[in-house]
């Protein structure tokens, strides 16, 4: 059955830039279709993963990884340079077309600040909005991004660094739970350093929950949870 008329779950998105982190591949879902952007092709083939489909102008991906797509009957779908949409952007439409409902991106660490903004502010997009899960994994950066009204519950450990940003506009409703800085039906202005820099509980006692897990929910509005150092930093 060809990618076009299967239906799957989950999908992940291979974008360019620099070769993935092996502790970020790991725990990949084994049955996602996996998407490469342009010389996402080249990175995915370094760690191991097999592209469904391969997206993007080709303007940066190798020949020899275009050569090998072809002979493995990868689907190749090729867009115009002069573009209005990003390699990614047009990665994520292609696993929407294919009814995608969880989606993960992942990336090395990326020497473009504008291309790393782009890719994550896309998750944001009103057409994500019923995806049952939004993640990135850039670098070692653990990224989750939840469109309101909705409720996250992430398991990472005690003591681990995370923020909260309102990359989209202002997000109301904002209420979290096992962190050392809990908020309570918060709002979450786009330039606030209110969800900057905060720590999952320790289980040290005090008014700190005795669990590792977190709560994350939003009434309203698309906020991004980062947590910087998530995979290690190792290939």
């Amino acid at each position: 059955m060809s990618p076009d008329s299967t239906e799957h779950r989950s999908a992940v998105i291979v974008t360019g830039g620099a070769p993935l982190l092996a502790a970020a591949v790991r725990s990949l879902p084994q049955d996602a279709l996996v998407i490469a952007a342009d010389s996402g092709l080249d990175h995915a083939r370094r760690a191991g993963l097999r592209p469904d489909v391969v997206v993007g102008d080709l303007d940066s991906v190798s020949e020899s990884g275009l050569s090998w797509a072809r002979r493995q009957g990868i689907a190749i779908e090729q867009h115009p340079v002069g573009k209005d949409a990003t390699d990614t952007e047009l990665a994520i439409a292609a696993a929407l077309a294919r009814r995608a409902t969880a989606l993960c991106l992942i990336a090395g660490e990326s020497y473009r600040l504008d291309h790393m903004i782009g890719a994550l502010a896309a998750l944001g997009h009103p057409s994500l909005a019923a995806c049952t899960a939004l993640e990135a994994r850039w670098g070692c950066a653990l990224v989750r991004v939840v469109h309101g009204p909705r409720q996250l519950s992430v398991d990472v450990g005690r003591g681990v660094t995370f923020s909260l940003l309102a990359l989209h506009g202002e997000c109301s409703g904002v209420t979290l739970v096992g962190a050392r800085w809990p908020l309570s039906v918060a709002v979450i202005a786009p330039a606030s350093s209110l969800g900057v820099s905060n720590v999952t509980a320790s289980g040290n006692g005090g008014d700190e929950p005795s669990g590792s897990a977190i709560s994350l929910s939003v009434e309203d509005g698309v906020l991004t949870m980062i947590f910087p150092d998530y995979f290690g930093g190792s290939l």
